[in-house]
């Protein structure tokens, strides 16, 4: 009877424990939150152990919430449309191969990645889901919302080939690509310069060989169909 007295006393003990810890920790988040004492200035970076949850948190939802491409998505994906689409959307915050980000962008808390680096940590699917839902409190916006699926697949699929894409060939694809504009390019040989048609962009292949756009698959095999829309082979597509 006594061991039992005791025990319960223990558990009770215990109990009152865990309860008042987390009221004080509870307690302690509101000050921070009223106080102001917290710096949110975008050119001071989070103190570390706020910056590694914020990023662990992020990486946990996006692989959690991301699927993989189905073989149709990739069997339809434009990697010259996808370039066109990144250079003109993602490139002032996120760079290339061979060119720097804005300099206004350098002002941001967290520093937009270089997808030229950052872009191996995903995969093609993590990819395309931050792409259409983008990242709260990072600056990142949801281009889902004014983009359609096979858009979003073909950003995806080219910024998966940034890594180890050189200078020359990023320089080499367009700076936009639109379908309407280049039946008008064409019909009367006029088009804006920032939009092309695929024979446009098959004209970039006859400069020099370095120059050369790469049009491997999102993960990085060589297409086997037509230049800029890369076909799946056996078991392309991220794996999670």
């Amino acid at each position: 009877m006594h061991m039992q007295k005791r025990s319960r006393g223990l558990l009770a003990g215990a109990t009152l424990g865990v309860i008042g810890t987390v009221l004080a920790l509870c307690a302690g988040a509101l000050a921070v939150a009223y106080s102001g004492v917290y710096d949110i200035a975008a050119n001071r970076d989070h103190i570390a152990g706020v910056r590694w949850f914020l990023e662990r948190t992020m990486h946990s939802s996006v692989q959690e919430h991301a699927q993989a491409p189905t073989r149709e998505a990739l069997a339809a994906v434009d990697i010259t449309a996808g370039a066109g689409e990144y250079k003109s959307m993602c490139q002032q915050c996120h760079a290339g191969p061979g060119v720097d980000r804005a300099a206004w962008a350098d002002g941001m808390t967290p520093l937009p990645p270089n997808m030229a680096d950052a872009a191996r940590e995903w995969s093609v699917g993590e990819v395309k889901w931050i792409v259409q839902h983008g990242l709260k409190y990072t600056g990142m916006p949801a281009f889902g919302a004014d983009h359609d699926e096979a858009t979003l697949w073909n950003i995806a699929a080219f910024v998966k080939q940034l890594p180890e894409m050189t200078p020359a060939q990023y320089r080499a694809y367009p700076e936009a690509h639109s379908h309407g504009a280049a039946s008008t390019h064409g019909d009367t040989g006029e088009a804006s310069e920032k939009a092309h048609s695929h024979d446009a962009a098959s004209a970039h292949g006859s400069a020099a060989e370095t120059s050369e756009p790469s049009h491997k698959t999102a993960d990085g095999a060589e297409p086997h169909g037509e230049a800029g829309h890369p076909h799946p082979d056996g078991g392309h597509g991220p794996s999670h």
